[in-house]
């Protein structure tokens, strides 16, 4: 039995340490925060495609103590907290294989490059994902809370589960997309990191419906389905113009990638019988995304994530390769004038990177020694 370390204590993180323990995995799960460990132990209730259930977990904060005898790492965190967790897997010593899921677009690099900047040498190996491999959301009990949850502490929904999911590693991180598609068997290798981070969907799929109903969260709290009532046709044709400009910075690096529509039925967020030409009906009827509410403030990640941390290193891999991207500029520049500057400017730059100053040549030798990037499978 492979003993795996989940970090996080989200949704996701929670997600991934039911659907791995359920698939034979003995999974370490851990949090930042531990709360007071109640007598039964910490146990979480699960509803949805992994079936309805209640199980016992092992969940710590002690990083160095869980990833002892691991056969590896499994991030399951925003972008945001990236940059905290290569600290403390440096702080550590990790040496075992560190997937993240997802990556967004650059995890892998900045991950390494934070590494590199504490001193690690050799790097772990590693790997990231497209996307979170769950569609999913949680809510916590607390204390005993008896009924159908069984003494639960948290109870975790996971309405989907992606049925494909790109992964890459860095130059020496092959261990890492090994154990990737140990985990996943649905994930599909691509050549490189970048391939992967331009393939995420987050960043096409969240900013334009996050700024162009700002002001309904707000007054709401986000009370209305995000990718249902959300979904309407202007935010539908803003959402088709950025995901050419996605599409046109892939190109130049050489890539060939699946649209928005076409990645998310692979990933199975919507139905099969949609039309790929009707964004805001293929997106809206969706079952996995459903339910799903919108953001309940600017707090928010899909806007402090989604921005910053997809958006931003778009617009500047864009400019590396002299591609013209009007509407992520756009939306960055609304995005900051609503008040999320900072949290823009705190994104994923080239430097943070380790890409700064590179042309779009150097950016390929340094992330992948093959002279042809490849192609994404549609």
């Amino acid at each position: 039995m492979s003993r795996i370390v989940v970090m996080g204590g989200g949704a996701g993180g929670m997600a991934a340490t039911v659907d791995l323990t359920l698939r034979g995995f003995q999974v370490i799960w851990w949090r930042r925060t531990v709360p007071n460990r109640p007598p039964s132990g910490f146990r979480l209730a699960y509803r949805g495609v992994c079936g309805d259930g209640v199980m016992p977990v092992t969940c710590t904060n002690d990083l160095s103590a869980a990833k002892e005898g691991a056969a590896g790492v499994l991030v399951c965190l925003p972008s945001t907290a990236h940059r905290h967790i290569a600290r403390l897997l440096a702080e550590v010593g990790c040496d075992a294989p560190v997937v993240l899921a997802p990556g967004h677009l650059g995890g892998a690099l900045e991950v390494a490059q934070v590494m590199r900047n504490a001193g690690v040498d050799p790097l772990p190996p590693l790997a990231e994902g497209s996307t979170l491999p769950y569609t999913v959301r949680a809510f916590a009990v607390g204390g005993d809370a008896g009924g159908d949850y069984q003494g639960a502490q948290w109870v975790v929904n996971i309405t989907g589960a992606a049925s494909r999911m790109l992964v890459g590693c860095l130059p020496s991180g092959e261990a890492a997309l090994a154990l990737a598609t140990r985990l996943y068997p649905g994930a599909v290798p691509l050549p490189d990191v970048l391939a992967v981070g331009l393939a995420e969907v987050n960043m096409v799929l969240h900013p334009p419906g996050s700024i162009l109903a700002a002001a309904w969260v707000e007054a709401t709290g986000g009370d209305f389905r995000f990718y249902v009532d959300g979904m309407t046709s202007g935010v539908a044709s803003v959402m088709e113009r950025l995901d050419a400009e996605r599409l046109a910075v892939a190109g130049a690096f050489g890539y060939r990638l699946g649209s928005l529509m076409e990645e998310m039925a692979a990933i199975g967020t919507v139905e099969p019988e949609a039309d790929l030409n009707d964004i805001e009906g293929a997106i809206s009827g969706g079952k996995a995304n459903a339910r799903i509410m919108a953001p309940h403030s600017l707090g928010h990640r899909y806007y402090t994530e989604d921005f910053g941390y997809g958006l931003l290193p778009l617009v500047e891999l864009a400019k590396v390769a002299g591609v013209k991207t009007p509407v992520a500029e756009a939306l960055l520049n609304l995005a900051s004038a609503a008040g999320l500057e900072s949290a823009i400017a705190g994104g994923r730059t080239l430097r943070r990177l380790g890409l700064e100053g590179l042309s779009v040549e150097e950016i390929l030798s340094s992330i992948h020694p093959c002279s042809n990037p490849g192609t994404a499978p549609h």
